[in-house]
């Protein structure tokens, strides 16, 4: 009776039945009370979004998969310091962490939730090293900023490790290994992200984490979290106890969602090539620029005023637009084409999917016939792979050579050797190229992402990567192209949505951010990236409350997500609400030490309120993260010239226009500056070569005004106040212009 129990338990797993699950395993531990049953049911409430019941259920047991799982509910739970707890007891300080890679990946999470950034790194290094597999540790390592070089930590130690993974202990994979203390849930394979879509998942009721994964140590769980249909979320600073909830005869504390719907196995790579993201980690290119002179300048016309005080990197929306209209992209590199692409394939690439030719989708050739045709093609060459290592391949095999099981298939050591370093050679090209990304130096990990296969590159997570990395080069164009591929590529990912949204707000595209808000709802209601877009779509419009009220969802939603934490700052400044602003930023600052737009906006808000020193500090500090950014550079400069340091502001200008010569921001801070030194006609040469970059900005004209009124040369000054007017300036500047107009002929000494 107990084994068909928990076979039916298991099966039910195996289809997301959990409901059913759930029923039969409170049967099985009625009947055959034991630890190991326990463990199933607590199983089956994670993967059903209730880990509180799992909770209640593990508390107190001692054995290493109890302690891993009770841990697993405590870290959705958000009782962090419980989970450490239970995974480090402060009884036995050099004691075992269960679930090897898994346990070091988990405590890992913990440390870096509580800033304790060295310890996380230590753990997500060790956690590598017993499973060279987990991907997810080396993103996290990537967005700590910590990650050795790709091609060391996926080389031959890695490949020795996992060879002797299947030579010497005999596992199926060390990544799809079923636990053997008889909790045998689902295997990974069950839970691909390839076989059930967004929309299956949450009518099915797995909104999870996409956190835990499992090695060949432990049992493969699914940390999952409430949907719709469950419990509400709960504030991560107020946790109640699930057990004084339990005992007060209270539904239990709603949970927080944290995260997209993934998989119980994180550390393999699709069938389509996008390897899958950690529990609740963070899109880690910086998402959104903001740019507010404020009170700085007295005359700014629409090269402030186009997108507020919030996150443009340009002088104007029209002028950046134009300025990257004509923009090509890399040029593709010899590895476009693959030999283990099918021809239908291969020419449906080349005709339409080809991204490294930065070529458009042509109109006439998007259907919705090409993704299937593509995903009919990868699917018939997995069915030809095995088809080939079927059982008379396997006896064909030479019998003098070892053979090792390999996925319930018999295969020679030889494949598995080959296979493995296959596997390890796709890894250092998408691990190099996402560090490369998180350290910003974005033009390299496009590079580096070029050299990928085509039919690699043409996934979500690798399009995803290359449209942040455009998004951080300010190559807005280039960036809304292959976001769109993206969407083409795979409509159910999530992945990089909430950049894509920021890029559209930058693009002042209202039709089709509001075509992609539509989109992600109808997709996942219940996702931050979709409330991220929505409050984009609102601010776009100027209606900051509603945005803040969106973003704010954003944060319920996923209370780890620092990019929403930095969007309510953005609204809050707009609606100069510093005091929340500045608190939104540390929040942000609180889960991503190195989420550089936060440090950013603090400097923005002490720069409106005239802290020039505070300031300094937070803009270098960005600086330091993101040493390629013209526009940190720009207001770095700014505040080093509002602290009377001129000199070192002047470098500091020239660094920032070095940097992006189709940014118009810092040249125009350079003029300023300049003008203030009475440097009149090196100011005079910097803004005639702005006229260049942005030929229809009222405040270059304004300024000129300005220059030539300080020479006395009166005619000109009117002439390009004249100009200025003429562009159509906001009604504040027209003001200001017109006031300066009146005041031509008086002396500056008694203007001032």
């Amino acid at each position: 009776m107990e084994a068909i129990l928990t076979d039916c338990v298991q099966n039910s797993l195996r289809h997301f039945m959990f409901k059913n699950a759930i029923f039969f395993c409170e049967r099985l531990c009625a009947e055959f009370p034991s630890e190991v049953n326990l463990q199933l049911l607590a199983a089956s409430y994670l993967q059903n979004n209730q880990a509180y019941s799992a909770y209640h259920i593990l508390k107190g047991m001692q054995t290493s998969q109890s302690r891993y799982l009770f841990a697993i509910s405590c870290f959705q739970m958000d009782l962090l310091n419980e989970a450490e707890t239970t995974l480090c007891p402060s009884n036995e300080p050099g004691g075992e962490i269960p679930n090897g890679a898994a346990g070091h990946y988990l405590l890992g999470l913990i440390y870096r939730y509580t800033d304790r950034k060295r310890s996380a790194i230590h753990h997500f290094r060790l956690a590598l090293s017993i499973d060279p597999l987990l991907w997810s540790a080396y993103e996290e390592l990537c967005i700590l900023g910590a990650a050795e070089e790709a091609t060391v930590v996926f080389g031959e130690a890695a490949a020795l490790c996992i060879e002797k993974q299947y030579f010497y202990h005999g596992l199926a994979s060390p990544n799809l290994h079923v636990a053997s203390e008889g909790c045998n849930l689902v295997s990974s394979r069950n839970f691909s992200s390839e076989d059930v879509s967004r929309r299956q998942l949450k009518n099915t009721q797995v909104n999870s984490l996409r956190d835990i994964p499992s090695n060949h140590h432990g049992a493969a769980i699914s940390a999952s979290q409430p949907h719709n249909g469950g419990p509400s979320n709960i504030s991560l600073y107020n946790t109640p106890s699930p057990v004084a909830s339990q005992l007060s005869g209270v539904v239990p504390p709603p949970l927080c969602r944290n995260a997209q719907p993934n998989g119980s196995n994180l550390n393999t790579v699709n069938a389509d090539g996008s390897p899958k993201s950690v529990v609740n980690s963070l899109v880690q290119a910086p998402r959104r620029k903001f740019v507010d002179e404020g009170k700085l300048q007295k005359i700014s016309g629409r090269l402030f005023s186009d997108s507020g005080p919030r996150r443009s990197t340009r002088l104007a929306g029209d002028a950046g637009v134009n300025t990257n209209a004509n923009t090509t992209g890399v040029a593709a590199n010899g590895t476009s084409s693959s030999k283990y692409l099918g021809a239908k394939l291969s020419s449906v690439a080349l005709r339409t999917v080809t991204v490294r030719n930065s070529q458009y989708w042509a109109n006439d050739n998007i259907e919705e016939g090409i993704r299937a045709e593509i995903f009919d093609d990868i699917r018939a060459n997995l069915a030809s792979a095995n088809s080939s290592s079927s059982p008379g391949d396997v006896r064909s095999l030479d019998q003098d050579e070892p053979t090792v099981p390999v996925g319930g298939v018999v295969t020679s050591r030889s494949k598995v050797s080959s296979g493995v370093s296959e596997v390890l050679g796709l890894l250092k090209t998408l691990g190099e190229g996402y560090r490369l990304s998180c350290l910003y130096r974005c033009q390299d990990a496009l590079n580096t992402f070029l050299t990928l296969p085509l039919r690699h590159y043409n996934t979500s997570w690798v399009l995803s990567q290359v449209g942040k990395a455009h998004f951080e080069l300010v190559d807005y164009l280039e960036a809304d192209r292959v976001f769109s591929l993206s969407l083409r590529v795979s409509p159910y990912s999530l992945e990089g949505m909430d950049i894509y949204s920021t890029v559209l707000y930058h693009l002042k595209e209202d039709m089709k951010l509001s075509y992609l808000v539509r989109e992600l709802i109808s997709t996942d209601r219940l996702a931050p990236q979709s409330w991220c877009a929505m409050g984009n779509c609102y601010s776009l419009q100027k209606d900051h409350k509603t945005a803040l009220k969106n973003f704010q969802r954003s944060v319920q939603l996923n209370t780890r997500f620092a990019y929403a934490h930095t969007l309510c700052g953005h609204e809050y400044v707009a609606l100069e609400d510093f005091e929340n602003g500045i608190k939104s930023y540390q929040d942000a600052l609180q889960i991503d030490s190195r989420h550089y737009n936060a440090w950013y906006g603090l400097g923005m808000i002490f720069l409106r309120q005239e802290k020039f020193e505070f300031s300094e500090h937070h803009f270098r500090t960005a600086f330091l993260i993101n040493p390629r950014s013209s526009v940190i550079l720009s207001y770095l400069g700014t505040a080093l010239h509002a602290l009377k340091r001129s000199e070192d502001a002047i470098k500091i200008m020239d660094c920032a226009i070095f940097s992006d010569r189709k940014n118009p921001l810092p040249m125009y801070q350079k003029a300023n500056i300049l003008m203030s030194l009475e440097k009149f006609d090196e100011a005079l040469e910097v803004l005639q070569e702005l006229k260049e970059y942005a030929p229809r900005e009222s405040s270059v004209y304004a300024l000129m005004g300005k220059i030539y009124k300080r020479q006395n040369m009166h005619e000109k000054a009117m002439l390009h106040f004249g100009i200025a007017l003429d562009l159509k300036p906001s009604a504040t500047d027209v003001a200001t212009i017109k006031a300066a107009i009146e005041k031509l002929h008086v002396p500056d000494e008694l203007e001032d």
